[in-house]
């Protein structure tokens, strides 16, 4: 069976995951933390970034983007009305610019840091980079928050979904984004309530109960992470 080096708190794995669940791809996941360096997954990756996707014939495509499309030419070509890249040209422009914001954009300024300081630090040594959260990239991540809510409201108050009419690899990217800060807490939900909406249609998704039962050990989620009507 295909695997997925992943892990829970990568907003990129969790987008991969996502789109496996809309798709039907099953495949065997195996956390990775990057932070070890790992000869095999370095061999995999020489990068050192996940996800990774390992094919049956131990073929490895390696990042967010690549597999996307790996997954779109293979098995969202087959779906018709439930693809996750439209068949217009323009309007797959569209999809992939907010792909790209939310998996990129938004990962640099608000969601790896976080993630980083607040969980991968609690795993790292100190050689690895380990210790305490950095108040100052704590502040600034939070600061940042702001601006890219805004325009998540901006979205999601203009359009039906993200990018259009249908879900698609941009609704997908962008709620693996804030699943990761939504489990550490860091949106106050009463502020975005059009994100709320668009939020809820995405959390009660079937393919969305994996990511609601992830737990990272020593890092509880907030109360209502997994609740559906929250």
């Amino acid at each position: 069976m295909p695997v997925l080096y992943h892990h829970p708190m990568s907003t990129a794995s969790r987008f991969i995951r996502l789109i496996f669940s809309e798709y039907g791809v099953q495949a065997d996941m195996i956390e990775e933390s990057v932070w070890e360096k790992r000869k095999d997954f370095l061999a995999l990756n020489p990068a050192g970034q996940l996800p990774v996707f390992v094919d049956d014939n131990m073929r490895a495509l390696c990042g967010a983007t690549i597999i996307s499309e790996f997954l779109d030419e293979t098995s969202g070509v087959l779906k018709r009305d439930r693809r996750l890249l439209a068949e217009d040209p323009f309007q797959r422009a569209e999809i992939r610019r907010l792909t790209e914001w939310f998996l990129n954009k938004m990962e640099q300024d608000v969601t790896r840091p976080l993630a980083r300081e607040r969980v991968f630090k609690l795993f790292m040594t100190p050689d690895q980079g380990g210790g305490a959260p950095d108040s100052k990239i704590l502040r600034t991540s939070r600061n940042n928050i702001r601006q890219h809510m805004r325009y998540l409201a901006w979205l999601a108050g203009s359009r039906t979904w993200l990018a259009g009419e249908r879900l698609t690899y941009a609704d997908l990217a962008a709620a693996a984004a804030i699943s990761v800060l939504d489990y550490l807490g860091e949106i106050d939900w009463n502020e975005w309530p059009q994100v709320k909406d668009w939020y809820q249609r995405i959390k009660s998704r079937p393919g969305f109960r994996p990511l609601l039962s992830d737990r990272i050990r020593g890092v509880t989620p907030v109360s209502h992470y997994a609740d559906l009507d929250f």
